[in-house]
């Protein structure tokens, strides 16, 4: 493990911009006009705490460039709607698209804001008739805005949660439909899919990707050109935050991350199925 002192910055991300994007994403920056490997996802395929995360070390082994598209507590909507990524995965050799959870996106029922789809912005009048006792005006952050919905009413609850999972489905289809060249599609977690997210689990404690089940993820698997599923190792669970780098204030939360053994482990099983695919 290495933190450094209270306060200061942990880790240099070298952000960077690519084209016209309001985005800022994970340096260093790749040249877009010479072959390469884009890498869609969340937290994880950012890399939060990790020196090399497994986009830069699937690049290390496949000797092709590999951009991380990865966007911090992402959505598929911000994936979806953002235009430079989209052009960005039409002008890679392939494609490779982190499953995330689907309680960061706008639907029925709320609306998230468009590139911190963490946030939730404001609450639909369904969700408002659904929930009529409930003050959506004391909540930033989805999950927090999830979590109190359970405690209130685990039935009305389970109708929210049914909504975000066929809403992330769709937009997961479209995503991967937009893309024209080769897709990888990849299950990155401590375990395994679960046939059905269970009803009885408050959305605070879950653990992620956030409501999506085996069933979804076959419904999504004709998509894409080759599906991978990593389920981290004991081994790798066990290494906890060795060798993540984050401050003393980041503690918490490196600890909820997966480390760079669980790195290596998904860039190991990437690079077989990239090296076939290009």
């Amino acid at each position: 493990m290495t933190y450094d002192v209270l306060g200061a910055g942990a880790l240099d991300y070298a952000p960077c911009r690519y084209g016209n994007s309001k985005l800022l994403f994970r340096g260093p920056q790749r040249r877009l006009d010479a072959p390469y490997v884009a890498f869609l996802g969340g937290t994880a395929t950012y890399g939060k705490f990790i020196k090399s995360p497994f986009p830069a070390l699937v690049e290390s082994d496949l000797g092709v460039n590999c951009v991380n598209f990865g966007v911090s507590n992402a959505g598929v909507d911000v994936l979806v709607n953002d235009a430079l990524i989209g052009d960005a995965c039409n002008g890679s050799v392939a494609t490779v698209v982190q499953v995330i959870g689907a309680q960061n996106l706008s639907n029925r029922f709320y609306t998230v804001h468009p590139r911190r789809n963490d946030r939730f912005v404001t609450a639909s009048p369904l969700l408002s008739a659904v929930y009529p006792e409930v003050d959506f005006a004391e909540f930033h952050f989805t999950k927090h805005m999830l979590s109190c919905l359970y405690q209130v009413s685990k039935d009305r609850f389970a109708v929210v949660r049914g909504e975000l999972q066929k809403a992330w489905l769709a937009r997961m289809q479209l995503l991967l439909k937009r893309i024209s060249g080769k897709t990888v599609l990849v299950w990155f977690a401590d375990h395994a899919p679960l046939s059905e997210e269970p009803i009885g689990l408050d959305p605070a404690k879950a653990k992620t990707p956030l409501f999506v089940t085996r069933q979804m993820l076959d419904e999504l698997k004709p998509w894409a050109n080759s599906f991978v599923e990593v389920v981290v190792t004991p081994e790798a669970l066990a290494a906890g935050t060795d060798g993540m780098v984050f401050s003393q204030m980041e503690a918490m939360a490196a600890a909820e991350m997966l480390g760079p053994k669980a790195h290596g482990e998904v860039a190991r099983q990437l690079g077989e199925v990239l090296h076939d695919m290009i």
